[in-house]
């Protein structure tokens, strides 16, 4: 079994392995369009197979989305983990619970 990685792990990961200041409009212009890629999947309802064949899968976006969106978070120099708690606690102040609501 693989080990479980962290908000933070990755977000280092991402870093060391893609990390271009210069392209920083072009890590938003992918981020949107692997939204969507995702919106399109979703609609699709396509899904990983037993095989694990990620390829066109809401389980493939899904992780672009996320990819691109660290990618962003590391060129504006973002904590995504520390982002968390931040957002946590204001939704809390705001809602009184965790909320999904912006």
């Amino acid at each position: 079994m693989k080990e479980h990685m962290t908000i933070k792990a990755l977000q280092a990961y991402i870093k060391q392995k893609d990390f271009r200041p210069e392209h920083r409009q072009a890590y938003f212009f992918k981020l949107v369009e692997e939204v969507g890629e995702l919106s399109e999947v979703i609609r699709k309802d396509l899904r990983m197979n037993e095989s694990q064949n990620i390829k066109g899968t809401i389980e493939e976006e899904l992780y672009d989305v996320l990819y691109y969106t660290i990618a962003l978070a590391n060129l504006y120099d973002i904590d995504l983990e520390q982002c968390h708690y931040f957002k946590d606690e204001l939704s809390l102040k705001k809602y009184g619970s965790i909320s999904t609501q912006g």
